[in-house]
């Protein structure tokens, strides 16, 4: 046992008191659909490494981009067509747009190139709202190349407690949101700049909510 250290457990009418942990360059825990996941601010690279160590994860596998609003997303990234229509369609929600950078942008590192950005809802999408800044999230777990058996994500604030009090990760708090109870990952669509969306992966977003966020406008069907 790595750590003996207590995670700080906030109501969810605490995402305040999350978003100033963030911005002291703390790493926190919030919960979805999904389960548990652990939240930096993706301007501060040492909080970033803290997820990078938290989960045992190689900083070749970047971390999830998280934004407040579509509006930042082109803002930051080259969007093409099919990446607006899902956007405008699908976010805020458990869809995740793998973007090209724009040119000229600073781009953040532990994100990757092109990044994984998502625009979530729920209390992930309220403490990036208010934290005011793009935040970067990987799941509460060890990560897969390093997980045994029994490393699970965390789908409960006890569970997360004891990843923490397991691997010393650092947590400075988690928002109890109670449990999370759903067993898929986020969906995936690929949004090369001047290509059609191509679906990477399905999970929580159903396939045919994709075709049908991208056929409005006469968008071409995913591949």
């Amino acid at each position: 046992m790595r750590g003996q250290r207590t995670v700080d457990v906030l109501a969810p009418d605490q995402l305040g008191d999350a978003a100033r942990l963030l911005a002291a360059g703390r790493m926190v825990a919030v919960p979805t659909p999904r389960w548990y996941m652990l939240c930096a601010r993706a301007a501060d690279p040492a909080a970033m490494n803290a997820v990078f160590r938290a989960k045992q994860r190689p900083t070749a596998k970047p971390l999830l981009l998280l934004l407040d609003s579509s509006a930042t997303a082109e803002a930051l990234f080259d969007l093409s067509g099919d990446a607006r229509l899902l956007a405008d369609g699908l976010w805020p929600g458990d869809l995740a747009l793998r973007l090209p950078w724009k040119p000229g942008v600073e781009t953040v590192a532990a994100v990757g190139s092109p990044a994984l950005v998502g625009c979530p809802d729920g209390f992930l999408g309220q403490l990036v709202a208010l934290a005011g800044e793009p935040l970067a999230a990987a799941v509460c777990s060890i990560s897969t190349l390093a997980a045994g058996e029994r490393d699970h994500p965390a789908l409960t604030a006890g569970q997360v407690a004891g990843f923490e009090r397991t691997t010393g990760a650092g947590i400075a708090a988690v928002v109890d949101g109670g449990i999370c109870p759903y067993s898929r990952h986020m969906t995936i669509v690929d949004c090369p700049a001047r290509a059609a969306a191509r679906l990477e992966r399905e999970g929580t977003v159903h396939a045919r909510a994709v075709e049908a966020a991208l056929t409005p406008a006469g968008g071409p069907h995913v591949g």
